[in-house]
């Protein structure tokens, strides 16, 4: 069987975008198949996230507490949760999610560019064909 190959997509805003490659999860594979998806972004400290209208269940790896540039899909939402900094639950210089969020993969640049996002920006999503 032939190794699944890992998703990519592309994050745009007003003002910049970012790539993310995703791992091969159920939760990642239910975001591939609603891809390109437009959306309205909401900020929360140092967190953009946005509704994804894709409804799944909290993995049993999910985490609150993430490094930088994590992709994690907020369950209690259906939202990209996207953290580059600190939240106002955070414990010091931590990103800590609002509650525990399935792991999706990583940005591939610099999250602190999620740092030009306005709430309210429209944001969009889609597959970047590999």
């Amino acid at each position: 069987m032939q190794p699944q190959t890992p998703l990519r997509i592309r994050i745009s805003w007003p003002s910049g975008n970012l790539t993310a490659t995703l791992d091969d999860t159920p939760t990642a594979q239910a975001l591939g198949k609603a891809l390109p998806l437009s959306s309205t972004a909401r900020t929360w400290g140092e967190e953009v996230y946005f509704d994804t209208g894709v409804s799944v269940s909290r993995e049993t790896d999910a985490q609150q507490v993430v490094e930088p540039g994590t992709v994690a899909f907020w369950t209690d939402g259906d939202a990209l949760a996207l953290p580059y900094g600190p939240t106002p639950i955070s414990r010091g210089a931590e990103c800590r999610l609002a509650s525990p969020c399935n792991i999706l993969g990583r940005l591939d640049g610099d999250a602190l560019l999620l740092a030009t996002v306005r709430d309210g920006d429209p944001v969009r999503v889609e597959l970047i064909d590999a």
